[in-house]
């Protein structure tokens, strides 16, 4: 990206510490939380996601400013482990209630792990992948961005009052950042549907609709097997 593309944007670049700070949360629920995974295994996930953000904070300390093909992967392939790792946690936690094993109350507390973890790694796919990232949303000219998968409110916002409309895309040059992401994660997995953000494309839809079946089943099956166990 050059300088005069840099200046054709008027959005901020975003803060990397929102993203980070989450992930640390899921990495921390994911190792001291009760889980039906081996600690060892779990130990491993940790540590090599650490590793990968250790990384990520030393090529972008602050502002996501830069990037490269390998800090685009890297982006990438965290949420994907994170992602990944959580989805055979969770597999692991439905086998164990259905066969009838384990405590009841560790039992609700490694579902509480799965779906906290679910939710912000669910949210870092969304940041990583929309119009091709954190870096490219703010830096990149819009006519160059890579199509949308997601919409948000402000993206059609323009048109509004006018104390509405100053905040718009259009407007303002607004673009969605990492907090964005989580709350419109968080509301999916609750609601287990779009809420005031709508998927556009296959791969948005298909990450929506595996969210909200892992919710539908931790708060359908999974807490309330666990809850029956209790006593």
């Amino acid at each position: 990206m050059t300088q005069t593309e840099k200046r054709e944007r008027t959005a901020e670049p975003e803060h990397r510490w929102p993203a980070v700070i989450a992930t640390l949360i899921a990495l921390a629920a994911y190792a001291f939380l009760p889980s039906v995974v081996p600690a060892i295994e779990r130990y491993a996930v940790v540590g090599i996601c650490l590793l990968m953000v250790i990384a990520l904070v030393i090529y972008n300390p602050h502002h996501l400013t830069r990037e490269s093909a390998w800090s685009r992967r890297a982006e990438i392939a965290l949420a994907i482990f994170i992602l990944v790792a959580n989805q055979i946690a969770l597999g692991e936690t439905i086998v164990r209630l259905l066969n009838k094993h384990g405590n009841g109350y560790e039992l609700l507390l490694a579902s509480l792990q799965v779906w906290l973890t679910n939710v912000i790694a669910f949210a870092l796919m969304y940041w990583v992948l929309d119009r091709g990232g954190p870096v490219a949303r703010a830096m990149v000219p819009r006519p160059k961005l890579e199509l949308a998968d997601f919409r948000f409110p402000q993206d059609e916002d323009h048109d509004a009052v006018d104390e509405v409309a100053r905040g718009s895309s259009k407007k303002a040059d607004w673009v969605p950042n990492y907090i964005d992401y989580f709350y419109f994660s968080l509301s999916n997995s609750m609601a287990f549907s779009p809420t005031d953000t709508m998927p556009l494309t296959h791969r948005a839809k298909l990450l929506m609709a595996l969210e909200s079946f892992a919710g539908f089943v931790l708060l359908a099956l999974v807490i309330a097997r666990a809850v029956s166990l209790i006593g």
